[in-house]
């Protein structure tokens, strides 16, 4: 029992512990809500899955469960996520944090996680990314959670009805509400 435990048992293939077997469980669930957006955000190019075999990055021979890959409908490759650019990145990576509000508002008895801030990464897309972004964020927005972004690209002004304008001076900093 313990060799199954501590992933040594000669019966294990994939090396796994317990503990990583099921944090990859929960991972699947994460990467089962992320797709959902992330389909919409990469305009159907991207998907995420679970990979048993290694984590992202990871050169050795076990990555103990909690792995990914990017599959590409483009190409009809997987790839590492570690192989994606800023914009393919930041999207998968909101993608994965609105999963992850997901799966814990789930298992939260309903309780949602009710805001969102979301810190730069919008300069690194495409303006049809861009769009495909702002329209889940609008979503969340329209389904009662409060989205605060946090961001210098210009298009966006036109974007986002409420704003905070932090505006700059040599006496200091002051706020502009729009």
């Amino acid at each position: 029992m313990a060799a199954l435990v501590l992933g040594t048992a000669k019966d294990n293939q994939w090396g796994m512990k317990l503990s990583s077997f099921v944090l990859g469980e929960r991972l699947r669930q994460v990467v089962d809500a992320a797709n959902e957006r992330l389909d919409h955000m990469s305009g159907g190019r991207y998907r995420l899955q679970h990979d048993l075999r290694k984590t992202a990055g990871a050169r050795g021979r076990s990555g103990g469960g909690l792995g990914l890959r990017v599959l590409d409908a483009w190409t009809g490759m997987d790839r590492d996520p570690a192989t994606l650019s800023g914009g393919e990145s930041f999207i998968t990576s909101l993608a994965l944090a609105l999963g992850l509000a997901d799966v814990v508002t789930g298992e939260a008895g309903g309780a949602e996680i009710g805001t969102l801030f979301v810190d730069e990464g919008f300069g690194t897309l495409d303006e049809d990314t861009l769009d495909g972004v702002l329209d889940i964020l609008d979503g969340l927005r329209d389904g009662g959670r409060a989205v605060g972004i946090v961001s210098h690209v210009g298009e966006l002004r036109t974007r986002i009805p409420a704003q905070l304008r932090v505006v700059k001076t040599r006496a200091g900093s002051s706020l502009q509400v729009l």
